[in-house]
C-alpha cells in the first residue's frame, strides 16, 4: 500500500507524453460528429437493462472456440467423416449389403463402417470437449459489476451485459471492451498489458476522460448515468471514435481511453469502466476466426488415390458384369446341370442385361477389398501412438515450466515433415523481451569484452575448419596474432582465442537483469583514468536521463527497479546505475540522479529539470528531453537510430562519426541492437523561443496537430554533437538462434509476423540471426499516413506496388549468388498490400527474399498474410506463437503451433500442437515430423499395395469361373485378412519404423527435405506399390493355378479342389506381404519381430485350430491343413516359390538404389552400420556440412559471411605479402 501511495502522488499527466493524452473539453462543442453507417452503437452508462430490447440489443459475453456444439455435432462429424471417399464407398456397399445380390451378410459391411467413423467421431468429440471445458473456464471468470445503489457485486464474464460498470483489479484481465471512467490515480491514469491482442509486453498508459475523475468509489456510481454513440463493432484495435454525453455536456473518445478485452491491468490498484462491446462484438474476438477442419496434404492425395482404386474397382466390375450377360446369354443354355428352365429373376437367358447390372452390385462388393476400410482405422490407430510419443518426449520436456509438447490434435502427424513455410510471432515465441548492456563506443573508444553468441560461433567454425586445414592453420594464426596489434580496439571479428575463451563468462547469467557488461576501464569508477572523462560523464548521464521511466523501491530487497516503456531503456538505466548513475526519483518537473564517482569519495545527488520531452516514435525514430542542471545549463539530450542521428550532427559534433561508425557496423555484425546517443547546449533566448513553438502546437486543436509537433521537434535536434553509441543484446528465448539455424538448415523459410514496431523487430531480425550484416534490405513503408488518411489512398497505393515492383525486379536481377535479401514490411503498407490485385506481386517478391518480417501487424492481417502464404504457394504453411492475437494465424495456417507460456492459454487451445519454447520446434520438425511422415507414406503405399495384391486374386479367380461371382476365399479368411493377419504388422510399421535415429535427424536437417519434396509420397512411388501390387497378384494367382491345375498334390493321387487352391493362395499372399513389409523397415524392435512373423504363425495357427473344429462351423476346411496341405510337399514348395518370385523384384530394385542412386539416408545408414561416425570423425563431418541445405538465414549463414571475409582478408594480406617479397629479393 505504501508503494501505491508513492506512485499515487506522482501525476503523470503533467508529463509531456501524457498530458497530449488528455482530451479537451473544448473539442467537444457543437454538433455530434457521428452520424451515418458504421457509427450506430449507443451505450446507456449504468442502465444495461435500456439493452435487453431490440434496437439496442447487442450479442452475449458468451464466447466459444469450438468446432461443434449440441445441435451440429452430429451433422458436422457425420459430414467430416463421409467426406472421405473411402467411407461413403462403403456407406453405399452398406446400403446395397441389405439387397439379395450381395455376396455378404449386411451385419458384415455395416459393422466395420461403423466401427470406423464411431472411433473417428468419438476422436473428434473428445478433442472439442476440451476445447470447450476451456472456453467455460473463460466464461465463468468472475468479475466485480455494479449491481445498483452503489453495490458492486461479482458476475461470471459470460452474464455481463453492454452498459454494466464494472471494476477490474491490478493483475485481472478486462472481462469486455470497456471505456475507462476513473482509476485508483487521482488523474485517471492506468497501465495495461496489450500482450494477447499485440504480442507487445511493454505497458501502455490509458488515461480516463477529466470529468469522470470524481467517480473514485463504489458509492459514486448510485447515480451515475450517460450515453456513449460510438462505432459498430469492427476488428481495428489500434482506433476508436466516439463520444461521451455526461452532464449536458459532449465529449471526444479516443482509444486512450478504451481498455480492451484480454488486455490486463498492471501496476494499478484498481479501475472503473463502463462496458462497450461484449462477447463477439468486442475487438480481440472480431480478429479471431472460425476454428477451421484441417486435414494433411497426404490424406487429401489419399483421396485421389482411392478414386483411382475405385474407377479400377468399376472397370473390373464391369468387365465381370458385362462377361457374367454373355455368359447367361450365349452359355448357360447349353451347361445341362444349370436348369435353364427354372430361371429366376437374375439368371435369365432371354434377359441378360438385367442379370449383368444384378451381377454389377455383387462384384462392386465382392472387390471391395481392392478399397481399404480399415486403412483409417490403421491410421487413426498410428496417429495416436505418434502423438503419444511426441507428448512423452523427454527432450521437449520444459523445466521450468513443467509442461511437456502437446499434439492436441494427431490429424496433422505426417504435416509436420513437410512444412516449408513458417510464420512466427515475436514476442514471447522469439524472444524473452528482455535486453542486455553488452557494449558501447564512447568518444571513439570502444568498450566491453564480452562477445556475443555470434561471435562464439563464428569463432567455433572457423576453429573446426583449421583443424582440417593445417598448412592455412599457421598463416591464419601469424594473421591473427598481426591483426591483434594493430586493430585498438581489439575487434571480435579476428580475435579468435580470446572469443573462445569467453564463452564460459558469457553462458552465465548475468548477475543484474539488463546488464552483461564488463570492462574494467568503465567499472568500479575506474572511468575517471580515461583521457576522454567528460565525454563519458556525458553519456552516462545521457542513459540515466533521457528516458520515461518510473522507478520503485522494492521495499523487500531494497533495490530501485524501473518500470520502463521498453526494456532497451531498462537495461540503460541498469547499466547507468552499475557506472555509478542511478536514477532514482522522478516527480513532475524533475529526476533526480545519484551520481557515485563524480567526486571520489561522495555520493551526490543531483536533480535535472525536465523542461520539454520528445517522444520516440517509429517515424521519428529518436527520443529526446530537454533538461537544466542545476547550474542553469540547458541541454538537448538525445537518443536513436545512427543513421537519424548521424544526419543531424553539427560540423564540429562528427570527430567520432569516423570511428563510432565501425564500431555500429561491427555491433550489428554480431547481432546487437545499436542507439546512437548526442547532445546540445542550448543558449535561454534560443529555448524560450523554441518552447513558445512547441507550445503553441501542442495546444493547437487541428487535424494536423502532429505533423506540427513534428516540425517544431526537427527545428530543436540539429546540430547535435555525437557522444557515442550503445549495443545491447536482446535475450532471445533458450536455443532460438540455433533452432532457426536448423530449421533454416533444412530448408524451411521463416516469416515472422509481430505487432511491435519496425526497429524493434528489424533487432529481433539481427539477433536470432534472420537478418545479418550485409544483407540486403527492402523496407516498404507508407510515405506519409496523414495523407493516406485523408484522400489519397490510391495514390499510397500505387507508391507501395511500385516499390513492390522496383525490389522484385531488383532481386531478379542479382546475379552475386551469396546475395541475400530481406523484406520488412509494416501494417499499413500490408493493408494495401494484401488487397486482391496486389497480393500476388507482393507474395512474389516475399518468396525471393531469404527472410520476411511484417510489423505493426493486427491479428486479422496475420491471418491474412498466413493465407496469402498457404493458398498462394500451395506448399505447408505452420503458424506459432503464444497469445491470443496469434489465434487467427495458428488456426488459418496448416499446422498451428501453440506456445504454452505464462500469458494466457488462447493460442494453444486453438492450436494443433502445443510447446514449451521455440526451440522445440526443431525436434518436432526435425525429428518427430521427418519420422511421422515417412511413416504414414510408407504405410499407406503398403496398404494399398497388399489389398492391390489380394483384392484382384478375387478378379481373377471370377474371370476365371465364369465370372459367377464366386469367391476362392473362405468367409473367415476375408474377414480376418485386414483386421487380423495383416493389421498388426503395418501398424507397427507406422509406430516404429525409423530410418535414421533422432540424433543423426538433427545433425542431418536436410533429411527434412525427403518430407517438403514428398519423396516417399509422390505418383512416383505411389504408382510403383499399386505397380508391385499388381506383379505379385498375378503371380500369386497364376502360379497357384498352374501348380495346382489338373494335377495330384497328395500322396493318393487326389487334385486340389476349390478350398485347397484357396487356402493356399491365401498362405501365399499371408506369407508374400509379410515379407514385403519386412523388407521395408529399416528398423526393427522385438515388437516388429513379434507382429511381422507371429501375424504368420498366427495364420497357420488358426488355420490348424479352424480345420480341428466340427465340419459344422469349419466346412470345407475341416482338418485341411493336418490332412491334406500339411504333408503335401507341393503346399509348401509353392509357399516359398510365390513368396520368392514376389519380393525378388523389389529386392532387386532395392540393391540397385542403394548401389548406384542411393538416397541421403542410405549413406548414413551404411556409415553407421559400419561405425565410420566412431572411426573416422572427418568424414562423419564431411557428411554432416554436405547435407545441410544451403541458406541465407541463421547462424550458419552468418558464420559462412564471416568466413569468406576473413578468408578474403587473408588472401589480401597473404598477397601483399608476397608482392613485398618480391619486391625486396633483388635487393
Amino acid at each position: 500500500m505504501a508503494r501505491g501511495r508513492i506512485r499515487e502522488r506522482l501525476r503523470r499527466s503533467h508529463l509531456h507524453p501524457f498530458s497530449c493524452l488528455r482530451p479537451n473539453a473544448n473539442d467537444s462543442e457543437g454538433p455530434n460528429p457521428l452520424q451515418g453507417p458504421g457509427f450506430s452503437r449507443i451505450v446507456h452508462c449504468n442502465q444495461p437493462h435500456k439493452h435487453q430490447k431490440k434496437p439496442l440489443k447487442y450479442c452475449s459475453n458468451y464466447i466459444s472456440t469450438t468446432k461443434y456444439n449440441i445441435v451440429t455435432f452430429l451433422p458436422k462429424a457425420l459430414y467430416e467423416q463421409f467426406r472421405r471417399f473411402a467411407n461413403l464407398y462403403f456407406l453405399v456397399a452398406a446400403v446395397l449389403s441389405l439387397t439379395a445380390v450381395s455376396p455378404f451378410s449386411p451385419l458384415s459391411m455395416i459393422l466395420p463402417l461403423a466401427f470406423v467413423v464411431g472411433l473417428s467421431m468419438a476422436k473428434e468429440a473428445l478433442e472439442d470437449w476440451r476445447r470447450f471445458a476451456q472456453d467455460m473456464k473463460v466464461n465463468s471468470r468472475k468479475a466485480s459489476v455494479h449491481k445498483g445503489g452503489g453495490v458492486f457485486g461479482y458476475k461470471p464474464w459470460q452474464k455481463i451485459q453492454v452498459g454494466d460498470v464494472v471494476k477490474v483489479e491490478k493483475d485481472q484481465f478486462f472481462p469486455a471492451d470497456l471505456l475507462l471512467l476513473s482509476t485508483s490515480y487521482d488523474d485517471g491514469i492506468c497501465y495495461v498489458e496489450t500482450m494477447n491482442l499485440d504480442g507487445e509486453t511493454n505497458l501502455k498508459v490509458k488515461r480516463s476522460l477529466d470529468v469522470t475523475l470524481p467517480l473514485e468509489d463504489d458509492e459514486s456510481f448510485k447515480n451515475f448515468s450517460g450515453i456513449i454513440k460510438c462505432e459498430d463493432p469492427n476488428p481495428s484495435l489500434y482506433t476508436f471514435v466516439g463520444t461521451f454525453e455526461y452532464e449536458r455536456q459532449v465529449y471526444p473518445l479516443d482509444p486512450s481511453q478504451i481498455l480492451l478485452r484480454d488486455s490486463k491491468l498492471r501496476n494499478t490498484a484498481y479501475v472503473y469502466g463502463v462496458v462497450i462491446f461484449t462477447g463477439f462484438d468486442s475487438k480481440v474476438m472480431q480478429n479471431s476466426t472460425k476454428s477451421p477442419s484441417k486435414r494433411s496434404k497426404i490424406e487429401k492425395k489419399m483421396d485421389k488415390i482411392i478414386y483411382i482404386l475405385l474407377s479400377l474397382l468399376v472397370l473390373i466390375s464391369s468387365i465381370s458384369s458385362i462377361g457374367f450377360a454373355v455368359k447367361i446369354k450365349f452359355q448357360m443354355p447349353k451347361w445341362s446341370y444349370m436348369q435353364p428352365l427354372n430361371t429366376d429373376n437374375l439368371y435369365d437367358p432371354d434377359n441378360p442385361g438385367k442379370s449383368g447390372v444384378a451381377h454389377l452390385i455383387t462384384a462392386l462388393i465382392l472387390y471391395g477389398y481392392l478399397i481399404p476400410i480399415s486403412l483409417y482405422v490403421s491410421i487413426e490407430i498410428v496417429k495416436v501412438f505418434q502423438a503419444r510419443f511426441i507428448n512423452q518426449d523427454i527432450h521437449m520436456y520444459d523445466e521450468e515450466t513443467g509442461n511437456t509438447a502437446q499434439a492436441r490434435t494427431s490429424n496433422l502427424n505426417e504435416e509436420l515433415g513437410q512444412v516449408e513455410t513458417i510464420l512466427s510471432d515475436k514476442t514471447g515465441t522469439l524472444t524473452c523481451n528482455q535486453m542486455d548492456f553488452l557494449k558501447c563506443s564512447i568518444a571513439g573508444t570502444a568498450y566491453g569484452v564480452r562477445s556475443s553468441e555470434i561471435e562464439l560461433a563464428a569463432a567455433k567454425q572457423i576453429a573446426m575448419d583449421l583443424e582440417e586445414q593445417d598448412t592455412q592453420n599457421i598463416n591464419v594464426s601469424r594473421y591473427m596474432k598481426s591483426a591483434n596489434k594493430e586493430d585498438s580496439r581489439g575487434g571480435p571479428e579476428i580475435e579468435l582465442e580470446s572469443v573462445i575463451t569467453s564463452k564460459c563468462e558469457n553462458d552465465q547469467k548475468p548477475a543484474i537483469k539488463g546488464f552483461n557488461f564488463e570492462d574494467s576501464r568503465l567499472m568500479h569508477g575506474h572511468w575517471l583514468n580515461e583521457p576522454n572523462q567528460e565525454s563519458l560523464l556525458l553519456f552516462f548521464r545521457i542513459l540515466a536521463i533521457c528516458q520515461t521511466a518510473v522507478p520503485e523501491l522494492n521495499e523487500e530487497s531494497g533495490m530501485i527497479t524501473y518500470e520502463a516503456e521498453s526494456p532497451d531503456e531498462a537495461s540503460f538505466l541498469a547499466a547507468a546505475r552499475e557506472f555509478g548513475f542511478e536514477f532514482y526519483k522522478r516527480t513532475q518537473s524533475s529526476v533526480f540522479i545519484r551520481e557515485k564517482y563524480a567526486h571520489p569519495g561522495q555520493l551526490i545527488e543531483r536533480e535535472f529539470k525536465i523542461l520539454n520531452l520528445l517522444e520516440f516514435t517509429s517515424k521519428r525514430k529518436r527520443m529526446s528531453v530537454i533538461v537544466q542542471d542545476e547550474d542553469g545549463q540547458i541541454l538537448l539530450l538525445c537518443k536513436g537510430a545512427d543513421s537519424i542521428i548521424f544526419d543531424r550532427l553539427s560540423k564540429n559534433g562528427r570527430i567520432h562519426e569516423e570511428t563510432t561508425t565501425k564500431h555500429l557496423n561491427d555491433y550489428g555484425e554480431v547481432g546487437l541492437r545499436t542507439l546512437a546517443l548526442a547532445y546540445k547546449k542550448l543558449d535561454e533566448p534560443e529555448y524560450s523561443a523554441w518552447n513558445n513553438e512547441f507550445v503553441k502546437a501542442k495546444t493547437s486543436f487541428s487535424t494536423d496537430r502532429e505533423a506540427m509537433l513534428e516540425r517544431v521537434a526537427d527545428m530543436m535536434e540539429k546540430d547535435l554533437i555525437l557522444v557515442g553509441a550503445t549495443a545491447v543484446e536482446d535475450k532471445l528465448q533458450k536455443g532460438v538462434p540455433q533452432c532457426i539455424d536448423k530449421l533454416a538448415q533444412a530448408g524451411l523459410k521463416i516469416w515472422v509476423l509481430t505487432g511491435d514496431k519496425m526497429e524493434t523487430a528489424i533487432n529481433i531480425g539481427y539477433s536470432c540471426s534472420l537478418l545479418r550484416q550485409g544483407m540486403k534490405r527492402i523496407c516498404i513503408t507508407v510515405m506519409n499516413s496523414d495523407v493516406v488518411a485523408q484522400d489519397s489512398k490510391q495514390a499510397a497505393k500505387e507508391n507501395i506496388l511500385m516499390q513492390i515492383t522496383n525490389s522484385s525486379q531488383m532481386v531478379k536481377l542479382e546475379k552475386d549468388p551469396h546475395a541475400a535479401y530481406a523484406l520488412i514490411i509494416d501494417g499499413k503498407s500490408l493493408t494495401f498490400a494484401l488487397e486482391d490485385d496486389m497480393k500476388h506481386h507482393f507474395l512474389a517478391l516475399a518468396v525471393g527474399c531469404a527472410s520476411v518480417i511484417c510489423c505493426r501487424v493486427s491479428p486479422k492481417q496475420k491471418a491474412l498474410v498466413t493465407r496469402l502464404v498457404k493458398e498462394g504457394t500451395k506448399k505447408t504453411t505452420l503458424a506459432i506463437g503464444d497469445g491470443a492475437n496469434d489465434v487467427g494465424m495458428i488456426q488459418e495456417a496448416d499446422i498451428g503451433v501453440g506456445i504454452s507460456g505464462v500469458e494466457g492459454m488462447q493460442a494453444v487451445m486453438a492450436s494443433d500442437f502445443s510447446i514449451s519454447q521455440f526451440r522445440f520446434l526443431e525436434r518436432l520438425l526435425v525429428v518427430h515430423g521427418h519420422w511421422c511422415y515417412k511413416r504414414i507414406a510408407q504405410m499407406i503405399c503398403y496398404f494399398f499395395y497388399k489389398n492391390i495384391a489380394f483384392g484382384l486374386t478375387l478378379f481373377y479367380f471370377e474371370a476365371f469361373t465364369a465370372f459367377s461371382g464366386q469367391s476362392v476365399y473362405n468367409d473367415w479368411y476375408m474377414l480376418l485378412f485386414n483386421v487380423i493377419l495383416t493389421s498388426l504388422p503395418v501398424i507397427s510399421l507406422g509406430v516404429f519404423e525409423q530410418d535414421v535415429s533422432s540424433e543423426v535427424c538433427l545433425q542431418f536437417p536436410a533429411l527434412y527435405q525427403q518430407g517438403t519434396k514428398n519423396l516417399f509420397f509422390d505418383w512416383y512411388r505411389i504408382l510403383g506399390w499399386m505397380g508391385n501390387g499388381l506383379y505379385s497378384s498375378l503371380v500369386i494367382f497364376i502360379l497357384n493355378i498352374v501348380i495346382f491345375y489338373n494335377q495330384a498334390f497328395r500322396a493318393g493321387g487326389q487334385t486340389a479342389d476349390m478350398a485347397a487352391v484357396g487356402t493356399t493362395m491365401f498362405s501365399c499372399i499371408i506369407c508374400v506381404v509379410n515379407f514385403q513389409i519386412a523388407l521395408t523397415m529399416s528398423h526393427f524392435t522385438w515388437i516388429q519381430h513379434l507382429f511381422v512373423w507371429g501375424s504368420i504363425a498366427t495364420w497357420f495357427l488358426f488355420l490348424l485350430l479352424y480345420g480341428l473344429m466340427p465340419p459344422t462351423y469349419s466346412g470345407y476346411v475341416y482338418k485341411l491343413l493336418a490332412e491334406a496341405l500339411g504333408p503335401a510337399p507341393i503346399y509348401w514348395s509353392t509357399i516359398l516359390l510365390v513368396t520368392v518370385a514376389c519380393i525378388l523384384p523389389y529386392l532387386v530394385h532395392i540393391s540397385f538404389q542403394r548401389c548406384f542412386n542411393p538416397m541421403d539416408h542410405h549413406i548414413i545408414q551404411e556409415i553407421k552400420y559400419y561405425k565410420k561416425d566412431v572411426e573416422d570423425q572427418r568424414m562423419w563431418r564431411r557428411e554432416r556440412s554436405k547435407a545441410r541445405q544451403e541458406t541465407k538465414i541463421g547462424f550458419s549463414a552468418r558464420v559462412d559471411a564471416k568466413i569468406r571475409q576473413l578468408k578474403g582478408k587473408l588472401q589480401k594480406k597473404s598477397s601483399t605479402s608476397v608482392s613485398q617479397n618480391c619486391m625486396a629479393s633483388p635487393s
